[in-house]
């Protein structure tokens, strides 16, 4: 009995050693796993540590010349200077003394209207930049009023504009008016006598009618130019002008 209770014990020694052999290798291969696992990790973390300054090079790299290439391009295909507006050579005002310029232009009602035909009357040909605009509407109402006045002192009105024949039609009904408008929208009766040129309004350079009021007499000759207009006052500086003639 005392045999067998020996070899159980050795038994069962025997199995709790490999038993602690199979743990211990566990434990061993564990750490060797973990290790490994460490290893690749910082492996990976190298290669990507490694890889990002290589590709921010390549970038630079690339970029550069492109930029460069882009520049270039820039600086000889790339958009054109803006170039200043050619300066435009003003009208010249027709000399005094001188014969008007002759001209034949429509009026309100589409009829042909020729300075000519007015021969032997004073006439005031004044230019004004667009109808039924304030100040132009001002200028004409003032005439208007003056028209029993101005024909008494053999005076004939004649306002040119660059408007369309319709234009000077609802510009006469709208506001009354008991003159001749005439339409001159080729400029061409403008350019004529100077009044048509570089003007400004609210920053904007243009060409336009500018406003002025030529004074002739029977003899269709230039008697008196006026190059600064007041719409208020416009129609007692033309009587005044052509009663200074006696």
């Amino acid at each position: 009995m005392a045999k067998k209770k020996v070899k159980k014990k050795t038994a069962t020694k025997k199995i709790a050693k490999k038993a602690t052999k199979k743990a211990a290798t566990k434990k061993i291969a564990k750490k060797a796993t973990k290790k490994a696992a460490a290893k690749k990790v910082t492996k990976k973390v190298a290669k990507k540590a490694a890889k990002k300054p290589a590709k921010k090079a390549t970038k630079k790299v690339a970029t550069k010349p492109a930029k460069k290439i882009q520049k270039k391009a820039v600086k000889t295909t790339g958009t054109p200077k803006m170039k200043k507006a050619p300066a435009v050579a003003p009208t010249k005002l027709p000399e005094l003394g001188s014969l008007a310029p002759t001209f034949t232009l429509k009026d309100q009602n589409g009829k042909d209207v020729s300075l000519e035909s007015f021969r032997g009357q004073n006439v005031v040909i004044y230019f004004y930049p667009k109808a039924m605009t304030p100040g132009c509407t001002v200028q004409a109402c003032s005439l208007r009023d003056a028209q029993a006045e101005l024909k008494a002192n053999n005076i004939v009105v004649l306002g040119i504009s660059g408007d369309p024949q319709k234009s000077l039609k609802k510009f006469e009904d709208r506001d009354h008016l008991n003159f001749t408008l005439l339409s001159d929208e080729d400029h061409k009766v403008a350019k004529a006598y100077g009044s048509w040129g570089m003007k400004n309004f609210m920053g904007r350079d243009y060409m336009g009618i500018m406003r002025q009021s030529f004074m002739i007499d029977g003899e269709g000759k230039i008697v008196g130019v006026m190059s600064k207009v007041d719409t208020k006052s416009h129609h007692d500086d033309v009587l005044k002008f052509f009663k200074s003639l006696g």
